[in-house]
């Protein structure tokens, strides 16, 4: 199949219209039309519900935008495999959500990138759900997660311990949970929901809900706001003063996990990646 024929149809997916795509894609708006056609052709479905100005997937195009997703992937990741095999290279990809990387992953990519000699890294944001799927079909070599998949066909490895603390931007001292204000929940997973529902109740309604802690991070500090946040990110704000500890020290505890198939090709540098990550003191 024409690659170029399903990066169209996930522009037009995420345009919602054909002239944006085509101009994204430096396309004429017939050259965009055809190549959904075509794609629409070889499918033997609709792809898209065609309104004026308004466009949008049809249940077999909702479908359609996954598989579309995941053969781009291995179609780019099998042309950096070939190449990197002329320099006897391997390239291990790691998938995490966005709060793995803001919590844990983050500070660990330079030791991993100098300490596994000849593999070449990449990385992928995805959500819980899709990091799954990707593992399942290879497209991953390693998902690290808050929330390990409870299949038996993956091998799980705890990795780390991440302490969040509840800190504050606030000019004066917190001494009670109930007197904050300007609360930022981040999404640090479904036990972290649940502890936080039975242990914090008395918070109150954030005003902004976030899964990156670096988006909820900014915001405390531009609002004297609170939030739940990892430890190695406040701890030199907490240091300089910038930030400060709610009610003592108040803090909820995730594990992480990796999870990876024992049969890959690239298991020797997966146990690798996993031990430099284990003895990390980060």
């Amino acid at each position: 199949m024409d690659t170029d024929l399903l990066k169209t149809f996930l522009e037009v997916s995420r345009t919602r219209h054909f002239g944006k795509a085509a101009e994204n894609l430096f396309l004429t708006r017939s050259a965009v039309s055809f190549r959904v056609k075509q794609l629409e052709s070889l499918l033997g479905v609709e792809l898209f519900e065609r309104q004026r100005n308004n466009i949008h997937p049809t249940p077999s195009g909702e479908r359609m935008l996954t598989h579309a997703e995941a053969v781009l992937n291995a179609w780019e990741r099998a042309k950096q495999d070939i190449l990197l095999s002329a320099e006897k290279s391997v390239q291990l990809t790691i998938g995490a959500a966005p709060n793995i990387w803001d919590a844990y992953l983050k500070p660990h990519m330079q030791g991993l990138h100098q300490h596994l000699d000849g593999v070449v890294l990449r990385t992928e944001v995805l959500p819980q759900n899709i990091l799954v799927k990707q593992l399942l079909e290879r497209v991953l070599d390693i998902a690290i997660s808050f929330e390990p998949p409870a299949m038996d066909e993956f091998t799980l490895v705890q990795v780390k311990e991440v302490e969040l603390l509840l800190v504050s931007a606030a000019e004066e001292a917190i001494t009670d949970v109930a007197e904050v204000t300007q609360y930022v929940k981040v999404d640090w997973g479904t036990a972290f929901n649940i502890k936080h529902a039975n242990k914090y109740s008395q918070l109150p309604l954030p005003v902004l809900h976030t899964g990156t802690a670096q988006i909820g991070l900014d915001f405390i500090m531009n609002n004297q706001g609170c939030a739940f946040l990892p430890d190695y990110m406040v701890k030199p704000l907490i240091a300089d003063g910038s930030l400060q500890l709610v009610a003592g020290r108040q803090s909820i505890r995730r594990s992480v996990y990796v999870a990876y198939l024992e049969q890959n090709d690239r298991l020797s540098e997966i146990e690798a990646a996993i031990h430099l990550l284990k003895k990390s003191k980060l």
